[in-house]
């Protein structure tokens, strides 16, 4: 089974910004030298604890400083931009590391209201125009426009050998039917989702159209996972994780990932058992357990490969949370080039 890597570049709370966007860079080297297919990082508006606001920035960074894995957006936030933009930006990275750039869409604001005005105007207008965004898109990113197109004479340079490999996101029946429609590869994310993902993606299977670029529907699962060498280990690892969560939805949470030590604190301050939390999809487990875990997702899903988040306060935790899981499944270094 193919596994790849999302980094929503958290920050934690003993870190800078700084420094967790060169940890970002090193889970990116890491999944390389793991065996990792992918590596994607996520794009968020002015939310407090997460450090990345422009993964076409960071994915310079991190194509330089990688050779094979493939790289890309989780997801670019399409309403937000115009689309011959965005083919510019990704036709870049392609051009700069060829045949090694994805690029995933998705629709939401990806923070809050004020930032997403700040940010763009008309997005709601936006979201609803997001079938033509992202057909407009294609036709950029494949360098055939149509010549009765009103930018039928624009090309978005530089055009790379290889373009970039167009994913869509998302979490709904409405998101699986505009990528089956487009000819897209699909990217379900269980760990947003408390929809019946497997039914979403055996509708975008059954109503899959071939494009010129791809003729067979492709999906990646994507899903919460935190693996240590013992199932004790991992469940006080992910405490970070599941009480920033907590204190995210309490409106709390800016100072960023807590240690084990302060999420600790926290539950007992606050007196609350995270038995029921725990349930929300999140894989925790040792690398036995988190292995079966991952194969029942993919014979549930259909999926073809599965994307992994983790979230730790401990950067190393993390890369051996990685690790561990890369072990167990037998992953092997190799080039990653091909979507």
């Amino acid at each position: 089974m193919r596994l790849s890597i999302l980094d929503q570049a958290p920050i934690s709370t003993n870190q800078t910004p700084q420094e967790a966007l060169q940890e970002s860079m090193m889970l990116a080297q890491a999944g390389e030298t793991l065996g990792y297919k992918r590596y994607w990082i996520a794009e968020h508006h002015d939310l407090p604890g997460l450090a990345c606001s422009a993964p076409e920035v960071m994915l310079g960074y991190i194509g330089a400083n990688t050779k094979k894995i493939r790289i890309g957006s989780g997801a670019v936030l399409l309403p937000h931009y115009k689309p011959y933009k965005v083919a510019e930006v990704y036709n870049m990275l392609a051009t700069l590391f060829p045949g090694r750039i994805d690029i995933g869409i998705g629709r939401a604001p990806g923070g809050s209201a004020e930032a997403t005005d700040a940010l763009s105007d008309n997005f709601l207008q936006q979201v609803w125009n997001m079938p033509n965004s992202v057909q407009d898109l294609l036709y950029f990113l494949d360098n055939d426009i149509p010549p009765e197109h009103s930018h039928a004479k624009v090309s978005a340079s530089p055009v790379p050998k290889e373009s970039p490999m167009p994913w869509l996101l998302g979490t709904s029946k409405k998101s699986g039917l505009l990528a089956a429609e487009k000819g897209l590869s699909y990217v379900f994310g269980q760990f947003m989702s408390d929809q019946d993902g497997s039914a979403i993606i055996k509708q975008y299977r059954d109503h899959f159209k071939p494009r010129k670029q791809i003729d067979t529907p492709q999906v990646i699962v994507t899903v919460i996972a935190v693996c240590a060498e013992t199932s004790e280990k991992a469940e006080e690892i992910a405490l970070s994780s599941l009480v920033w969560g907590l204190q995210r939805k309490r409106g709390e949470g800016q100072k960023g990932v807590p240690s084990i030590l302060e999420a600790k604190e926290y539950l007992r301050n606050e007196r609350i058992d995270l038995h029921e939390e725990k349930k929300q999809g999140m894989i925790i487990g040792n690398p036995e357990q988190v292995k079966e875990s991952l194969l029942e997702l993919q014979i549930r899903y259909t999926a073809d490969e599965i994307m992994i988040v983790t979230i730790t306060h401990s950067p190393l935790d993390r890369i051996q949370s990685y690790k561990l899981i890369a072990e167990e499944f037998g992953l092997k270094p190799n080039d990653h080039r091909e979507p």
